[in-house]
């Protein structure tokens, strides 16, 4: 257990973090490093401890800012607490990351379900009304391209609903990623070892994404357009997905390059750019995943 004034400084940090939830423009900074504070406690202080950090700091919080900014924080506290058990166990970074993707996910899901249960709001009905809303307010102002009529943005608005799961997918990784980027960083610095992740150049999928990936991929083409089926809706979000994955492996093998080749670092960052932001360009992590193209790189040297 660690004593002094450094957890006092982190309950001060998750102090001012809940409090700068209710301040707007600062709250979303706010939110990007909700998760930090209560990892560094969690980990380096005992249970007890931590309870005693934590207490106190939401009492006061939800006085100053009231009880919103605690239904938020709660939300962060749970994967933060998962992250932060893994540190202590000593877990692989690949597992910290997947597990608190998972964790973040589930309470996302578990937030749509309660806010229809218990307040009987739709947040995806709300979500298309607010679509529809600009869309209408766009189209009386003569902003929209021609074409785009009420049934195309019905089918946008569908199709934007319908990807909902990827976008949560998404946004669950990279804010999973970044807090333990930080955290890991911050609990290494009071003497504990938290497993780092693999270097990207040793980033490397299992061979038999490629084939769900080309199964996706075939199937999807024979969906039609505006099916809402669930094999539809699945294979939607699936291929996307699976479309990133494959980008991260094409930016690990720039990186492999990279070192293969001794260019400066800044390279395989700079052609990281256009990999995520071009799909067609995580072909080339599918082709490095399926075969053993690395292999000519190292014998060039």
């Amino acid at each position: 257990m660690k004593t002094g004034l450094k957890p006092l400084l982190w309950s001060g940090a998750a102090f001012l973090l809940l409090l700068l939830l209710a301040v707007p423009l600062l709250n979303l900074p706010a939110l990007l490093l909700m998760m930090v504070p209560y990892v560094v406690l969690y980990t380096t202080l005992s249970r007890g401890a931590f309870l005693l950090h934590l207490i106190p700091v939401w009492l006061l919080a939800g006085l100053i800012a009231g009880p919103a900014v605690l239904i938020i924080g709660l939300f962060f506290l749970v994967p933060a607490i998962v992250m932060g058990h893994l540190y202590k166990s000593g877990a692989a970074a690949a597992k910290v990351i997947r597990t608190g993707t998972i964790v973040i996910l589930a309470l996302l899901m578990l937030e749509l379900m309660l806010f229809q249960m218990i307040f009987d709001i739709s947040l995806l009905n709300e979500m298309s009304h607010t679509i529809r809303t600009t869309f209408d307010s766009m189209q009386e102002q003569n902003l929209l391209a021609p074409g785009w009529d009420s049934e195309f943005i019905d089918l946008l608005i569908q199709r934007v609903i319908h990807m909902i799961p990827l976008t949560f997918i998404v946004l669950a990784f990279v804010y999973t990623v970044f807090s333990h980027y930080v955290s890991r960083r911050v609990v290494m610095r009071t003497g504990l070892d938290v497993p780092a992740f693999p270097m990207a150049k040793d980033w490397r999928l299992p061979r038999v994404l490629v084939i769900y990936y080309l199964i996706a991929y075939v199937i999807d083409l024979f969906i039609k357009p505006g099916d809402d089926s669930f094999l539809a809706v699945a294979l939607m979000n699936l291929v996307p997905l699976l479309s990133y994955v494959f980008a991260i492996q094409a930016i690990g093998f720039f990186f492999f390059i990279a070192h293969e080749r001794k260019w400066n670092k800044a390279v395989p960052i700079l052609i990281a750019i256009p990999v995520l932001l071009l799909p067609p360009l995580s072909l080339i992590g599918v082709l490095d995943t399926a075969f053993p193209i690395r292999k000519s790189f190292t014998k060039q040297q």
